[in-house]
């Protein structure tokens, strides 16, 4: 149609459906174009718009659902934050709970140790002191032992007789150390032969 004006101009034809309005269309373009209008209309109202009304209203859905999930999220975060803090003081307190028995207990079990070092000593003490008495009595006796034998054998010489006998002995140096002790017997000067006191 276009071609078809444009040879009409050439021709020298006047332009447009009414003469003197040359911006008009034929009457045909106009009906064409009204039935494309129409159907292009009935297109988009039944399934352009509708399609993108649904689309929309998914991505609102989609949106507000990530919103949704996004604040669930986030009050989920926080009540593990709150959890976690929890237990975190939870443990502190107890790993200062464990800290404070374990400084107890070492304070009894040192204070257990002192106990039994102070009575291992106090018996290795007295074990000493009883072994001491014993090898004193027992040098003691042993001692008598000699100075009665030394005795006997002095006043053997003095006497000039055997005092050889041993139960005899035994009275007379027993006697003697008895009265020795008690300091009955009182040290007497001895000169040597020939000499005057």
């Amino acid at each position: 149609m276009i071609t078809a004006s444009v040879v009409a101009a050439a021709d020298g034809e006047p332009h447009g459906f009414p003469s003197g309005f040359p911006l008009l269309p034929q009457p045909a373009e106009m009906i064409i174009g009204l039935i494309a209008f129409g159907i292009l209309y009935w297109l988009y109202k039944t399934k352009v718009v509708p399609r993108l009304e649904e689309l929309y209203e998914e991505r609102a859905a989609a949106i507000e659902g990530g919103m949704q999930q996004a604040e669930q999220a986030q009050a989920e975060a926080k009540a593990a934050l709150e959890q976690y803090t929890a237990q975190l003081a939870e443990a502190r307190t107890e790993a200062n709970e464990i800290r404070e028995s374990a400084r107890e207990q070492g304070a009894s079990i040192v204070a257990e140790m002192r106990a039994q070092a102070q009575a291992e000593a106090t018996r290795i003490t007295e074990a000493a002191k009883r072994q001491v008495e014993a090898e004193r009595q027992q040098a003691v006796v042993q001692l008598r032992q000699e100075v009665g034998t030394l005795s006997t054998a002095l006043a053997s010489k003095i006497v000039g007789e055997s005092l050889e006998d041993e139960v005899r002995q035994n009275g007379i140096v027993d006697r003697f150390l008895a009265e020795l002790e008690a300091g009955e017997v009182a040290p007497e000067k001895v000169t040597p032969a020939g000499q005057d006191a």
